[in-house]
């Protein structure tokens, strides 16, 4: 097991932030903001980072863009945070990817989830196989959008590469089997947010990506602890009071039957009532709507004075 595995691994044992990407109004790139927002989120405690991520909109972005904003992340932060870069698409295209991410020395892979309308799981553990064979940074695989067996969890954690595997699916039972039978050194990452972490933590959770907590960190942070110290009461509480925001991002917004539609936009939204830079999204998601925004303002006022009135 290498130094920078370890690191990895210790890394993942915390909040994962994931830095969105600032669009102007050309929805054109804005690295300064980006910056911005990673050198704030750092000095608010965080120290495990997600760029080029699913919130950071890593569809709508191209290859090229990926490994920009990612490069900015890595140029922005100091050497002992950890930066986690998304990675996907075919197995040749992933592979292109990694090497870019390895050449500005990314700390480890976050491969996304598939995206093909069919997918196998041998052939799904291959591509993650070949993968691991092109680099010599961790891997982390994104469980989302499918419903795999606790047999392919479990053989998944057997691959030598994977350092961790963030779990995003709404099932704790399968979780919990499939922590009890992974190998021992692999951290399971929640990667539904707040609203699971304490379920989640119960069944081998030993972190958690933010929701809420992308944009007031002391969030993630104070339940990450009161969970960590066992404090039930406290943990119950903070993640009592992401939940009206949460419930929010997973609405469909105006015109449309498509729910979380307005995910991104609305953890945008808060980014700019926190002090940071929000922006732009590009399609195909939609910005809110002007009824969303205000919705989203009363939201995070009420968010604020829920953190004053049980974090601070």
């Amino acid at each position: 097991m290498s130094l920078a595995e370890n690191r990895v691994r210790d890394s993942l044992r915390g909040v994962a932030v994931g830095l969105l990407t600032p669009f102007d109004e050309d929805l054109e790139i804005e690295h300064q903001k980006l910056e911005s927002n990673a050198k704030s989120l750092l000095n608010s405690g965080i120290d495990l980072f997600l760029a080029a991520a699913n919130i950071s909109e890593y569809h709508s972005l191209t290859m090229q863009e990926r490994v920009d904003v990612t490069e900015t992340t890595v140029e922005t932060l100091p050497d002992d945070a950890c930066v986690l870069a998304g990675v996907g698409g075919s197995t040749r295209s992933a592979i292109e990817l990694i090497e870019a991410y390895d050449r500005i020395d990314v700390d480890a892979m976050m491969v996304m989830p598939p995206d093909h309308t069919y997918v196998h799981e041998r052939g799904l553990l291959r591509y993650y196989e070949k993968l691991d064979e092109a680099t010599e940074s961790p891997l982390v695989p994104y469980i989302r959008g499918f419903n795999p067996s606790v047999r392919f969890l479990r053989d998944l954690s057997r691959i030598n590469g994977v350092t961790g595997v963030k779990y995003a699916l709404e099932d704790p039972v399968k979780l919990g089997e499939a922590t009890s039978l992974a190998e021992d050194d692999v951290v399971w990452i929640n990667g539904l947010a707040e609203p699971y972490a304490v379920s989640f933590w119960e069944e081998g959770i030993e972190g958690f990506s933010a929701g809420v907590s992308n944009f007031r960190p002391e969030v993630g942070l104070a339940l990450f602890d009161a969970l960590t110290n066992g404090d039930w009461e406290l943990a119950r509480q903070i993640r009592n009071l992401t939940l009206p925001y949460q419930n929010f991002r997973g609405e469909t917004g105006e015109n449309n039957n498509l729910p979380g539609a307005i995910s991104v936009s609305a953890v945008k939204k808060g980014f700019d009532l926190a002090g940071l830079y929000g922006g732009s999204v590009r399609e195909p998601i939609q910005p809110l709507s002007p009824a969303d925004e205000r919705r989203a303002e009363e939201l995070y006022n009420q968010l604020s004075d829920d953190i004053d009135r049980v974090i601070n």
